[in-house]
């Protein structure tokens, strides 16, 4: 990559770290409120359906996910196609990888890491917490690797879409927060918002 493209996505990414310093109060509520309702969701999800000490729909990538879509909504890292695309492409491989080295942790957990960069980077999905999602399907617990391919529709696909729905709506409560960002959906929101108070 050429070097005036890295030094425009560094201070890219510092503006928009920035920014995050700038919120007031309001903002650090409605932060504070979307990520605990998309956790709490899941994890009573996990109460309900599982029990021990494994929790399935709680995997540690999707806390590191809330920071991004309710901490730092603007970031790249952060909008929709990143959020689903990443957790989805990362947990398949790392289901694949599991399914090919099964038995030796030192190659499959920087293997299935290592390719779902590639392939976050090559399909424009980059999410870090993605990274996460496939290291747990080769280093988690028997119960979490035993569920196979369906590892990437329960936990992660309905995760991830937890998490989104519940973003969509508490990042988008005042005329400041916008999610996803560059889009018209905060416009119609409040549009629907409105009509709604109105009646």
């Amino acid at each position: 990559m050429p070097t005036p493209k890295i030094k425009r996505g560094y201070r890219k990414t510092r503006y928009i770290l920035y920014k995050e310093t700038l919120v007031d109060y309001k903002e650090h509520f409605w932060s504070f409120l979307g990520s605990f309702v998309g956790i709490g969701i899941l994890s009573y999800l996990q109460s309900i359906h599982f029990s021990g000490n494994d929790m399935v729909y709680l995997i540690g990538s999707f806390g590191a996910s809330s920071v991004l879509i309710y901490g730092i909504i603007q970031s790249p890292f952060s909008q929709p196609r990143n959020l689903i695309g990443g957790h989805l492409i990362s947990a398949f491989i790392g289901v694949t990888v599991n399914k090919l080295v099964p038995d030796i942790v030192w190659i499959a957990a920087p293997l299935a890491v290592s390719l779902s960069i590639i392939f976050m980077q090559i399909t424009k999905t980059l999410h870090p917490p993605g990274g996460a999602t496939a290291l747990i399907a080769v280093t988690a617990s028997s119960q979490i690797k035993d569920l196979g391919y369906m590892y990437v529709i329960s936990p992660v696909l309905i995760g991830v879409l937890i998490l989104f729905i519940t973003a969509l709506i508490f990042n988008n409560m005042t005329s400041s927060r916008s999610y996803p960002s560059h889009s018209t959906y905060h416009k119609h929101y409040h549009k629907i918002r409105k009509r709604l108070v109105r009646k």
